[in-house]
């Protein structure tokens, strides 16, 4: 009897071996991050980013591990980076920016992609509306054109006398040209002569800086993208050099000093895209997802830059700030 007792302990024993190792080795997701920029500029967007997937039960080298890829200011490089995460098989790509999604759209067709935070989505073609994205691609579009006047008027409320105002701009995809139309139209209706300039590359930045003093602007308005968001610094550098009073496309923007932000939280998209990548984790298809619009947005003065650049902004303007930096 003692001797059958041990047979049956084998027996068992040999069994459960396979699957406690299976249990071991079960896979963790893996999720792909492609960007522009570079991990510091795209440092508050991932913070929110994780923090949305804690709030899920997704911990980063416990049950989930991430790719992270950056492009560096250099937009050429994102389509091999893009390939380089589709080699790897991940379970999702989360994307910052219109080129990088548009990257990572031509790169796959099968590999689920969470878009953070993006221009026009169906201008671009990337879905096939925001209801029904109809592919592999979902996540939050951003509405930049639409927010081109409102920017403009609280600029103009801000200075009154401001009569000239530069526009600086990246163009190509992520809707830059749209903004540009919006930003014409308002500035038509609020009597501002417009100073469009296109940057294509960091060694015209400061020609076009010239361009607007010999022209006597006598404000700015920077258009937000992932060109411009990874030459932030330099770009408000210059601004305050040049004793430009500045609009900006978001908060982070502000924080780097420029004068006045207006647009949308791109923290919350973050945080919220974390949800996106859980749902499709657990089987829901991108096609499923709708896309969606900015909800929440943020209007935020840097008081510190107003004493550098000596101005003072209207008192009724600085009361319907979300955010006053002194």
């Amino acid at each position: 009897m003692r001797n059958l007792f041990r047979f049956f302990l084998i027996i068992a024993f040999l069994g459960a071996g396979p699957v406690a190792g299976a249990q071991q080795a079960k896979k963790i997701p893996r999720i792909g991050f492609l960007g522009g920029g570079s991990p510091s500029t795209a440092k508050v967007l991932l913070d929110a980013f994780h923090q949305g997937l804690r709030e899920l039960g997704y911990i980063e080298g416990q049950n989930i591990a991430i790719e992270y890829r950056y492009a560096e200011g250099k937009e050429e490089r994102l389509a091999d980076l893009a390939a380089e995460l589709v080699r790897l098989r991940l379970d999702v790509i989360v994307t910052v920016g219109t080129q990088a999604t548009l990257a990572a759209k031509h790169a796959t067709s099968t590999i689920p992609i969470v878009v953070g935070t993006a221009g026009d989505l169906v201008g671009e073609g990337l879905v096939a509306s925001l209801a029904r994205p109809g592919g592999n691609v979902t996540g939050f579009t951003n509405i930049d054109p639409d927010l081109s006047a409102k920017r403009l008027q609280l600029l103009k409320e801000s200075f009154p006398k401001v009569s000239r105002v530069a526009v600086l701009y990246h163009g190509g995809p992520g809707g830059d040209d749209e903004e540009l139309k919006e930003t014409q139209a308002a500035a038509r209706t609020l009597k501002i002569q417009l100073q469009p300039l296109a940057v294509k590359d960091p060694s015209q930045f400061s020609g076009a800086y010239a361009a607007m003093k010999k022209e006597r602007a006598a404000a700015l308005i920077i258009f937000h993208g992932s060109f411009t968001r990874f030459h932030q610094t330099q770009l408000v550098e210059l601004a305050a050099k040049n004793q430009l009073p500045t609009m900006c496309g978001n908060a982070a923007w502000s924080d780097a000093g420029c004068l006045i932000s207006y647009g949308h939280d791109r923290s919350h998209q973050f945080r919220r895209a974390a949800g996106y990548v859980d749902k499709i984790l657990k089987g829901t298809k991108p096609a499923d997802l709708p896309v969606e619009q900015p909800m929440k947005f943020e209007f935020v003065i840097n008081l510190k830059t107003a004493k550098e650049l000596g101005v003072t902004i209207e008192p009724n303007v600085l009361v319907r700030a979300n955010r006053v930096i002194r």
